[in-house]
């Protein structure tokens, strides 16, 4: 059953291959590269998961996933966060935002495609 899938991630190459993925697993995803247009293309999109990257420019995804849980519309969409910072404490906080799953980069397909799978 295919679930609509928000990506935010300012990286092109990320982007592609992480929308790719998901289609290829018969998702339908909207891919943001600009974490200022989040929370109206979430508004709009109504995703059944966000998959956000940590590093953006302009804004923090660690913003904007508290902005997202902070949303009454959207606050039940689960969150997961991919980043290439993976640092002590990094996941800690991460989820503390409210990010339901955690995956570093470079990611592992299957493992990208397995937290997918777990939070949808």
């Amino acid at each position: 059953m295919a679930k609509r899938i928000l990506v935010v991630e300012d990286n092109e190459l990320n982007l592609k291959l992480f929308c790719d993925l998901l289609r290829a697993h018969g998702h339908e995803t909207l891919a943001v590269s600009d974490g200022r247009e989040v929370l109206q293309q979430a508004g709009a999109f109504q995703p059944e998961l966000v998959i956000m990257d940590i590093h953006l420019p302009h804004v923090s995804g660690l913003d904007l996933i508290i902005a997202l849980k902070a949303d009454p519309a959207l606050a039940s969409v689960p969150v997961m966060a991919v980043t290439a910072y993976a640092g002590k404490g990094d996941e800690e906080r991460i989820r503390e935002a409210g990010a339901e799953a955690y995956v570093s980069k470079p990611i592992s397909v299957m493992k990208f495609i397995e937290v997918v799978n777990s939070l949808l």
